[in-house]
């Protein structure tokens, strides 16, 4: 190939991305979900190095971790092998430190005789957690599923009967045992367990797009896997199975096994949109 047909591959190759920016909804902070639009071409988004699936007509959503870094990278790719690239500066935290007692020794030291209950569990929610089926419930947006005292933030780190354990990676929410919990938002259930060794019982609803919600420690669940489920449609009681120390519905929610703040769904379709310039190359 000689120098000018070179050239004039480049020039085709950078034309085949749009120039256009790129319209984000949400805010750029540690633990937050947020939507993206795009009107182009654009078949995948690449974000943190994971690949994201689009809607047919042009929407995805992220979302930033609680250790996201300041700087975020995504990638729009488009056919003829085009690509944006975007830098998202984003807000970062000093969470919190919360020490709980009174947990019993074995839930948060766990002996040998636990390993096999403690491998199912993660098992379940791992395999529930990167599940990237088809569908987009996650559109009609969201409600809290119970009402209550706010006991855990997600984010703080928890310090049981002295030993510190890994930081919270949802929402615990206080209510009375038996108190009705509802779905934040319609969809499939993915996953309703029993008598896990942390969480206890526990329903995982899928989203869409790789997004899911969780309901942990529940007294029982009322639906079950595979059922499809509307939006505030009773899933559960609270109770305080597996990990506990009084009755609590934990409320977790994970975008591409990307564990996020939960509450940063119920304003889903209300979120700030700005929008946010690329550099377009050729790979």
């Amino acid at each position: 190939m000689n120098y000018k047909a070179i050239c004039l591959t480049i020039s085709l190759l950078a034309a085949a991305a749009p120039t256009t920016a790129l319209e984000l909804c949400g805010d750029f902070n540690q633990g937050e979900i947020i939507i993206g639009k795009t009107e182009d071409e654009a078949s995948v988004v690449t974000f943190n190095q994971k690949q994201y699936p689009i809607t047919e007509d042009g929407y995805f959503i992220l979302a930033f971790g609680r250790d996201q870094h300041a700087e975020a990278e995504l990638q729009l790719s488009y056919p003829h092998d085009a690509s944006v690239f975007y830098k998202l500066p984003v807000k970062t935290y000093q969470w919190n430190i919360q020490r709980i007692n009174g947990v019993s020794q074995q839930k948060v030291t766990p002996d040998s005789s636990h390993d096999a209950e403690i491998a199912r569990e993660q098992k379940d929610v791992r395999r529930s957690l990167t599940n990237l089926e088809p569908g987009d419930y996650w559109r009609q947006g969201f409600i809290l599923p119970v009402k209550g005292r706010i006991s855990g933030e997600f984010g703080n780190q928890r310090i049981f009967n002295g030993i510190p354990k890994s930081p919270h990676s949802g929402t615990d929410i206080a209510a009375p045992e038996g108190t009705p919990v509802k779905a934040s938002g319609a969809g499939k259930v993915i996953l309703s367990g029993k008598n896990y060794f942390y969480t206890g019982n526990m329903v995982i609803i899928d989203h869409g797009q790789g997004l899911q919600t969780i309901y942990a420690h529940l007294k029982e669940a009322k639906v079950k896997t595979g059922q499809t489920v509307k939006q505030g449609q009773i899933i559960g009681l609270v109770g305080h199975t597996g990990r506990a120390t009084g009755p609590h519905l934990h409320w977790g929610a994970s975008l591409n096994n990307v564990r996020f703040r939960p509450h940063s769904l119920l304003n889903l379709n209300q979120k700030a949109c700005r929008k946010v310039s690329g550099q377009n190359m050729a790979e």
